[in-house]
C-alpha cells in the first residue's frame, strides 16, 4: 500500500481530508499491497441526496473479492472505491430532502464506495446511530445485521421456536445473525472451523456449536441433536460442497438461504432430498438490490431491529478498529480467518 516513503505522508492526508474526500481505492487488482489512499473531489447533494462525513466504515469479504478482481462493483457504482456500509453525520441535504438534516448520527449500506470520507446517500436509506454506540460500533452493525435480518425474516420467514443451523458463526453475518434468532426464542446450532470461535458464541447465546473438521461434516451431528428432526432454517455463508450436507440437515419443508459462497460455487445437490423435505433453498445479496428495495429494508430495520439495539438486546460485535491509514493490514487480517466479527476502519 502506499505510504510515507511514496509520497504520502500524514500532512498530506490532514490537507486532503480538508479539502476533498479521502477513499480506499484499488489502485491493483490483486492482494492488499494493490489498495492505496488517494483523494476525489467532494460532491454536493442532489434532490433526496444526502452527504453524509463517513467517520467509520466496516470492512467486508465483499471488499476483499473485489480487491482480487472477482467480485466487481454493480453498473453504476464507483467501481474502484471499497466499501459497503459506513456511519457518519449528515454535512448537506439535497433540496429536496424531507426529514433528514446536519448533524444527523446515520449509518447504513451502499452497493460500493463506503470507504471515503465523503459519501451520497438517498435520505430514506439512512438509519438513525443509538446515541450508546460509538461510530466504530455503528459501523459494525449496517451490512451484517441487515444481511442477517433479511435472511431470517423476509426470505426463510423465521418463527419463534425453530431450530435455525448458521454457519461461519463467528463471522460477522454469523454473530448477527445468532443473536437475532436467539432473541426470538430460537435453538440455533453454530458451525465453525475454530473451536474458540464457538466458545465466545456461547456469550451470544449459542446453545450448540459443531465444529466442522476438513471433512466437511455436520448433517449427522445435526439430526442426531435435534432427535432426527433437522433444522428449521439454514444461513450459509460458506457455499460450496456445505450444499449437500445442508440439505441433509433440513427439516421438513426447511429453508436454506445461501447468502455467500466462501468454500467455492459448486456442490452436489440430493435431489431425493429436496423433493421428499419440500425444501426450499434461496439465493439473497443486498448490494445489487435496487434502491426501492434496499429502502424498504432500511425502513423495516429501523423500525424492528433499531429497538433492540437501543435496548441491548443486540449488539455489534466489533474484532479490531484500523485507522484507514492500516486498511492493508485490516484486509490481511480479515483473510487470516482469524477474526472474531467484524473489523472496522476509522476515518
Amino acid at each position: 500500500m502506499k505510504d510515507a516513503a511514496d509520497g504520502f505522508d500524514e500532512n498530506t492526508i490532514t490537507q486532503v481530508r480538508e479539502l476533498d474526500a479521502l477513499v480506499v481505492r484499488v489502485r491493483v487488482p490483486g492482494d492488499a499491497d494493490g489498495l492505496e489512499l488517494t483523494h476525489r473531489p467532494v460532491q454536493a447533494p442532489q434532490g433526496s441526496e444526502v452527504r453524509v462525513r463517513v467517520r467509520a466504515a466496516g470492512v467486508n469479504r465483499a471488499d476483499i473479492m473485489q480487491r482480487r478482481g472477482v467480485y466487481p462493483a454493480p453498473r453504476g457504482v464507483v467501481a474502484d472505491v471499497l466499501g459497503l456500509e459506513y456511519a457518519g453525520e449528515i454535512e448537506a441535504v439535497g433540496d429536496a430532502v424531507l426529514s433528514a438534516k446536519v448533524g444527523d448520527r446515520v449509518m447504513g449500506i451502499v452497493a460500493g464506495g463506503a470507504m471515503s470520507s465523503s459519501l451520497l446517500v438517498h435520505e430514506r436509506e439512512v438509519i438513525p446511530v443509538p446515541t450508546r454506540f460509538t461510530w466504530e460500533e455503528a459501523a459494525a452493525i449496517p451490512e451484517v445485521f441487515m444481511t442477517a435480518w433479511d435472511a431470517l425474516f423476509n426470505q426463510a420467514e423465521l418463527k419463534p421456536g425453530m431450530n435455525v443451523l448458521i454457519h461461519a458463526i463467528g463471522s460477522g453475518v454469523g454473530t448477527a445473525a445468532l443473536q437475532i434468532a436467539t432473541q426470538l426464542g430460537c435453538r440455533v446450532f453454530g458451525t465453525s472451523r475454530t473451536e474458540s470461535k464457538l466458545t465466545r458464541c456461547a456469550s451470544l447465546g449459542l446453545r450448540d456449536g459443531l465444529l466442522v473438521a476438513s471433512d466437511g461434516e455436520f448433517a449427522a451431528r445435526v439430526n442426531m441433536l435435534t432427535d432426527g428432526q433437522g433444522v428449521d432454517v439454514i444461513i450459509d455463508g460458506v457455499g460450496g460442497a456445505y450444499l449437500e450436507e445442508n440439505m441433509r440437515s433440513l427439516a421438513q419443508r426447511g429453508t436454506l438461504v445461501v447468502l455467500g459462497l466462501l468454500a467455492g460455487s459448486n456442490g452436489p445437490l440430493p435431489l431425493g432430498a429436496l423433493l421428499t423435505k419440500r425444501a426450499t433453498i434461496i439465493g439473497s445479496v443486498l448490494r445489487s438490490r435496487p434502491l426501492e428495495e434496499k429502502i424498504a429494508l432500511a425502513r423495516k430495520f429501523r423500525k424492528e431491529a433499531l429497538p433492540l439495539f437501543i435496548q441491548g438486546t443486540l449488539k455489534p460485535v466489533v474484532d479490531q478498529v484500523f485507522p484507514v491509514e492500516r486498511i492493508a493490514e485490516a484486509h490481511r487480517l480479515i483473510e487470516s480467518n482469524e477474526t472474531f466479527g467484524k473489523v472496522v476502519v476509522t476515518f
